[in-house]
């Protein structure tokens, strides 16, 4: 099998799971978080220093590998982990969100996407079984099926058309896999994708239909894009509670440290998003008593690391004076060290997550991880050249980002 998926342990009081998913490059616990290498790489980090975080499972982007280098050229290089250097586990999304996001530059039919590549203005046209193609030719461990996401909000009749699309395309794209196995190819795994937006009935229909389709996962698609996030989450719960008990779940897109448990509690199994290493390189990062900036004037003398409660290697070797000094002078090691840290930060959380669902405690470990990472508690304030440094004021003001 492309993909065995082991359900550990369930919450007694949520219907967060601890499982496994065993690929042809590996195992994946879960909960896990993807670090997002968009164009087969972690922005600014190594295969190696990736391993160090403890991920498990990488994602690249078929968009944009599609484009450049191109398929064929990855192929003749041994498929993506040999290109790439990363021995263990790869997912890579369909493409779908990203030509969509393209807005002017395509247009969307039954077919699939006509787009103009954001490179050099050439014209495309993906489709579903091309979407499976190029994945099989990247040589993927879990692909994604074609699905067409809306941004919110939309009207309903937007809503439901890609919905219908989203199964139609599901549907080639299944089939495009099975006609790849009958001539040896198509090894990956592929999860289905859930549409329908913040419209239950919507989900409700999409799923009914994608659950008659033999797909080896699936994904909460559609969401995080524009919606309420109290919305955002009764999808996700509903989403859940008929999705196979079996099989693998997947947020798209969700990287916020609360989100992701939130998203556990609700029974989800996997996530990615930009979110962490991108504003990690523009100096903000996740901590664990709340959202740091370590740009800000108030850390110019402080001796603590980014986050006294990490045991990552920034955290370790460096203070945050140093950290701001860097991204104050320009240094690209200001942008290293900082994506070190949240790369291991959203990994440690999942494996958390796990160890809490292991041992029954689950809803008091998100309890416990929200109202410190709500506390503010050893951030600070900017503040002007010359005051004392937060670290050694007895009550310090706190960041209220």
């Amino acid at each position: 099998m492309a993909l065995n998926f082991t359900l550990d342990a369930h919450d007694p009081e949520t219907q967060a799971r601890a499982g496994r998913i065993a690929t042809r490059h590996g195992e994946v616990l879960t909960p896990a978080f993807m670090p997002v290498g968009t164009q087969a790489a972690v922005k600014t980090l190594t295969p190696d220093e990736l391993a160090a975080a403890g991920a498990d499972i990488l994602l690249a982007n078929t968009y944009h590998l599609y484009l450049r280098p191109g398929v064929e050229t990855v192929r003749r290089l041994g498929g993506l982990h040999r290109f790439m250097a990363w021995p263990k586990a790869i997912l890579t999304d369909s493409g779908g969100f990203q030509v969509l996001s393209l807005a002017e530059l395509r247009k969307v039919s039954d077919a699939g996407v006509e787009f103009r590549s954001h490179l050099d203005g050439s014209r495309h046209l993906l489709t579903p079984e091309d979407a499976i193609r190029v994945q099989d030719g990247l040589d993927t461990d879990i692909a994604m099926s074609f699905d067409e996401p809306v941004e919110m909000p939309a009207e309903h009749e937007i809503v439901r058309r890609a919905a219908d699309r989203t199964i139609a395309w599901a549907a080639r794209g299944l089939a495009e896999r099975e006609r790849l196995r009958a001539e040896g190819r198509g090894a990956m795994a592929l999860f289905g994708i859930n549409q329908g937006g913040v419209d239950a009935q919507e989900r409700g229909r999409c799923f009914e239909r994608l659950a008659e389709m033999a797909f080896d996962g699936w994904a909460l698609g559609g969401l995080w894009v524009g919606e309420e996030r109290s919305l955002s989450l009764d999808m996700v719960e509903h989403d859940c509670g008929r999705f196979p008990r079996s099989q693998p779940r997947y947020l798209m897109g969700v990287g916020h440290t609360v989100d992701v448990l939130d998203g556990v509690s609700r029974g989800v199994d996997m996530f990615d998003c930009v979110l962490p290493t991108r504003n990690a390189r523009r100096g903000t990062v996740f901590i664990s008593t709340g959202r740091l900036v370590v740009k800000n004037s108030g850390y110019a003398r402080d001796e603590r690391p980014l986050d006294p409660a990490c045991d990552c290697y920034t955290c370790r070797r460096f203070t945050r004076a140093y950290v701001r000094h860097l991204f104050a002078s320009g240094e690209l090691l200001a942008m290293r060290l900082a994506s070190i840290h949240a790369v291991h930060a959203m990994i440690r959380l999942a494996r958390d997550a796990r160890q809490a669902v292991l041992e029954g405690r689950f809803g008091a470990f998100r309890a416990a991880f929200v109202e410190r990472f709500r506390s503010g508690e050893t951030l600070a304030r900017p503040e002007p050249e010359g005051a004392t440094p937060a670290a050694s004021r007895k009550d310090p003001t706190h960041d209220v980002e």
